[in-house]
């Protein structure tokens, strides 16, 4: 008979080493902390992980025109990931990802080596919200919930993004933009809740002189006033790159430290690296994980892991060719500084202060924007509206970004002209008003509007040409009177807030379940001190079970 000693201690082993083999632990968010599963405090410290496709420099800022997925590419994960552990990561952010490719393999790696992934949900151009000229719309949400779909099935998704400097703190034409991303906010997190997923909302905001933590509160504040988090975002990213060189905590964090101590969600610095002086030795590093700072701050990313160019200068920490690696000195010397990071528990979990949400400000003179939301996109009521209006948006070309802003502009001003107006189709962020029909695509909208046209000229069937882009409808009904009873019915579900729904075909996988990797989402990630991972992290399965074989074995040899 076998000493039962000997064999609680090698399943005390299996599990020990299924923690870190077969699935990471759940982060939460307790008040303006995050949390390993073990009740540790968590701190991301991680790298941007995306390279730069093309960009487009014509506002002065620059912002991407293209992209690749890091995450659909196996064989680029296999390469860069014993680069990420050599820089001992355990958070990427992907600011772009396809959600009709497949991800399983470069996640499943990245949750073996214990690194959790911060996922972006917009894209490109016409997948993000515009700071110009901002909606919230049915196509958006579609996207957002499709990404969060793709995803929802592995266990190391830290947060999505629901957008990344969409607002510009000294760009006072862009606050009404704001309304629009914490509807963003809010849509994202109710149906990340329908789901049963755990995963954080987050913002990345560029950093400025101007009203930065104004847009902070409002991100994290109650419209309703009473202490709910429904439209909070749960992570506020700062994307900083105040500390240059060697400059210290009290130089460089002190003033916006001591502006967020009593901002009530988590925060992080979701980019952080200055190139001036280059090589960067990162007394950013330090900084961000003094004692001065861990308690505002939970962390950053450094950005970035390949080579970059932005505003700020030129980036990159590793040049790749093929399935060839080459490190540079920033690589070397982040390596260096993360290596030196300590991190603290205080407080515990137990210990952090209750959530609280507070009313939002009203509408000052200088953060220009409404309490007022704009409603949750229903692709019901604009579907319904697609096939009761009269007149319909049929493009002759497929590049219909290339002519539908015109084609607005030509029937809101002919709308104009005979006493009409298209607020039907129009939002306000700043004053909170939004017309019935502005969550819907713009194809819906333009749809609508030369629906209005059409039916003021007696639905004379030249009414409806518009250059040969529009066609009747003659599904709809058989007067102007009806059909208007009809549009009026679709438009009246078309308000208010709801509970996202999932588009037709797409389906949210159990969350936690990455496929044939054997991940539960059951397992720990910290070993009782922050984010550090245990001996067995860097085990694999096979390994793990010669391990528990060989004990196993040694027991009933020994018995």
């Amino acid at each position: 008979m076998f000493s039962s000693f000997r064999l609680t201690a090698a399943l005390t082993v299996l599990v020990s080493l299924s923690v870190n083999v077969f699935g990471l632990g759940k982060v939460t968010r307790a008040g303006k902390y995050l949390y390993n599963q073990d009740g540790s405090r968590f701190f991301i410290k991680g790298v941007a992980y995306q390279p730069q496709g093309q960009v487009d420099t014509s506002s002065g800022f620059v912002e991407p025109t293209t992209f690749t997925d890091p995450l659909a590419d196996s064989a680029s994960c296999s390469r860069d990931i014993p680069f990420l552990q050599q820089l001992t990561v355990n958070t990427i952010r992907v600011y772009s990802v396809n959600a009709s490719l497949n991800h399983d393999a470069c996640m499943q790696a990245l949750s073996a080596a214990n690194i959790y992934t911060v996922i972006d949900l917009s894209l490109p151009v016409n997948g993000s919200i515009n700071r110009s000229a901002p909606t919230w719309t049915t196509g958006l949400l579609d996207q957002y919930i499709e990404t969060i779909n793709a995803f929802n099935k592995y266990d190391n998704v830290l947060a999505y993004g629901i957008g990344n400097e969409v607002v510009i703190a000294n760009d006072q034409t862009s606050s009404a933009a704001a309304a629009y991303v914490k509807a963003a906010a809010r849509d994202t997190k109710a149906y990340l809740k329908s789901i049963n997923s755990t995963a954080l909302t987050t913002y990345s905001a560029v950093d400025g002189p101007q009203w930065i933590i104004d847009f902070a509160n409002y991100l994290s504040c109650d419209p309703t006033g009473t202490n709910s988090d429904a439209a909070a975002i749960d992570l506020y990213g700062l994307n900083n790159y105040e500390l240059c060189g060697n400059q210290t905590f009290d130089q460089a964090y002190a003033s916006k430290t001591q502006s967020f101590s009593n901002f009530n969600v988590a925060a992080y610095f979701s980019e952080f690296g200055c190139v001036n002086p280059s090589p960067r030795v990162w007394a950013d590093v330090a900084a961000l994980f003094s004692s001065q700072a861990v308690p505002v701050w939970s962390g950053g990313l450094a950005f970035s892991y390949f080579p970059a160019v932005s505003s700020q200068g030129q980036f990159g920490m590793v040049n790749v060719s093929g399935n060839t690696v080459t490190t540079g000195q920033d690589f070397a010397n982040l390596k260096t500084a993360y290596g030196q990071v300590q991190f603290t528990n205080s407080p515990t979990q137990s210990a952090a202060p209750s959530p609280s949400y507070p009313a939002c400000a009203s509408n000052d003179q200088t953060f220009l924007v409404s309490t007022t939301l704009p409603p949750t996109p229903n692709l019901a009521a604009c579907n319904c509206l697609d096939q009761n209006l009269s007149c319909l948006f049929t493009p002759q070309v497929s590049n219909t970004s290339a002519i539908i802003g015109e084609l607005f502009n030509a029937a809101c001003s002919l709308l104009g002209q005979v006493g009409q107006n298209c607020n039907a189709i129009s939002g306000n962020g700043t004053t909170g008003v939004y017309g019935a029909a502005s969550a819907c695509s713009p194809e819906t909208q333009l749809s609508y509007v030369m629906t209005q046209y059409y039916e003021s000229q007696n639905e004379v069937a030249q009414a409806c040409s518009f250059a040969g882009n529009g066609t009747v409808n003659t599904a709809a009904g058989t007067n102007v009177a009806s059909e208007n009873s009809a549009i009026s019915s679709c438009l009246a579900s078309a308000t208010g807030t709801s509970v996202p729904t999932a588009p037709a075909g797409s389906t949210a996988g159990p969350a936690g379940s990455a496929g044939s990797s054997g991940s539960s989402g059951s397992g720990g990630s910290g070993s009782g001190s922050g984010n550090k991972t245990s001996a067995a992290a860097g085990l694999s399965a096979g390994f793990a079970l010669m391990v528990l074989t060989s004990m196993l074995c040694g027991v009933m040899t020994l018995a």
